[in-house]
């Protein structure tokens, strides 16, 4: 799933202050107000032309648009929130929540993961745990000294009303079903899913029905998003390729586990065919998502870092060319989501939290 527990171990894993101050010195605050805008961006960061942040404090990700742009969904764990483990909250994309809270529209039971609008605004599909157990389930990070995330069988894909209540139940087969995310068109949904006995990508209608296996090839498939048209999918994938790889990973899942190490990025069309591997650079490729313009991947990698971290925002083509860096973070930068109109790009990063591991929801204004 795209957790955002591995951002706090890895020290991986928020938009401007609106202050009331000094209202009678609107020349003085407009100046003040566009010095932290800039102090966000870093050097070299030329697609961003201003940036504020949303949340400040706890891991906060996976924030999604709603079809008309106008409100976003995303997860947080933060505490000063009253939350143990992962939960849904919603807000208008021009909110921001340093001294106040976002309403939570999960149940607050359970673990959630990976909500996403529904083409009506109203409505959204997440994963919860919350049939088998109300409780936070335990979130295993290292298995043999080695990096792992947890793939929770009690993981069932719901829809909700933006009050919270759950209107609708859309898988129930045993084991792992989530990361759910739906096409730019309204009409499917396309989520990773154990049913096979493997980490595979799956597509079904907006009501659960005529659900069809899109990936069949031995290793973790997940984190997958349509193209602007719906004609297409982008992905992550971590493939075992050796007789070890694949020991190791079939004894990890078999325990609920998968190792997100090494993951390059997959595409293909919306029923699966024309499969191919986009990224080959090695490390961690993650959390990718379409340009727009149906053109390009913005996605997170740490290719570039020797030790596991930096993770950057990277752009390529649809057909492995012109990779460009556009983040310069020394930490994390990774879930960027663009708006249907291109004009802005939600993410998560861990810059501006005072030398913490918090991740916060930052939102940029973008230019090509």
């Amino acid at each position: 799933m795209r957790f955002i527990t591995c951002l706090c171990l890895l020290s991986i894993l928020s938009a401007c202050k609106n202050s009331e101050e000094n209202k009678s010195l609107p020349e003085k605050q407009e100046e003040v107000t566009i010095q932290v805008q800039d102090s966000l961006i870093y050097p070299g960061e030329k697609h961003f032309k201003s940036i504020r942040q949303v949340t400040f404090g706890g891991d906060n990700a996976e924030a999604y648009w709603s079809f008309d742009d106008k409100q976003l969904i995303f997860q947080s764990n933060y505490k000063e929130w009253g939350l143990e483990c992962d939960q849904m909250f919603i807000m208008q994309s021009n909110e921001t929540f340093e001294d106040n809270k976002p309403p939570m529209v999960s149940t607050g039971k359970g673990r959630t993961t990976c909500a996403y609008f529904l083409p009506d605004n109203k409505h959204f599909v997440y994963g919860s745990t919350h049939l088998v157990d109300e409780a936070c389930p335990e979130v295993p990070l290292r298995k043999n000294g080695k990096y792992v995330w947890p793939v929770y069988d009690s993981f069932d894909i719901f829809v909700s009303d933006l009050d919270g209540n759950i209107t609708a139940q859309l898988t129930s087969e045993p084991g792992y079903d989530a990361e759910a995310t739906v096409s730019p068109k309204g009409d499917k949904i396309v989520f990773t899913s154990m049913r096979s006995g493997d980490l595979e990508l799956y597509t079904m209608n907006l009501d659960g029905s005529d659900v069809k296996q899109i990936t069949d090839e031995l290793g973790y498939d997940g984190g997958a998003f349509f193209s602007p048209d719906g004609s297409q999918l982008i992905f992550r994938s971590s493939r075992p390729k050796t007789e070890e790889e694949i020991k190791e990973y079939k004894e990890l899942l078999a325990q609920g586990l998968v190792q997100p190490t090494e993951m390059e990025l997959y595409i293909c069309n919306a029923d699966g065919s024309d499969l191919r591997q986009l990224t080959n650079l090695g490390n961690a490729n993650w959390s990718p998502f379409f340009h727009p313009n149906g053109k390009k991947i913005l996605f997170s990698s740490n290719f570039e870092a020797e030790r596991g971290f930096p993770f950057n925002l990277y752009l390529i083509d649809i057909d492995g060319k012109n990779l460009e860096r556009v983040t310069h973070s020394e930490t994390f930068d990774a879930f960027p989501v663009f708006s249907s109109d291109g004009k802005y790009l939600a993410f998560s990063s861990n810059r501006n939290n005072g030398g913490t591991r918090d991740t916060n929801l930052f939102i940029a204004e973008w230019q090509d």
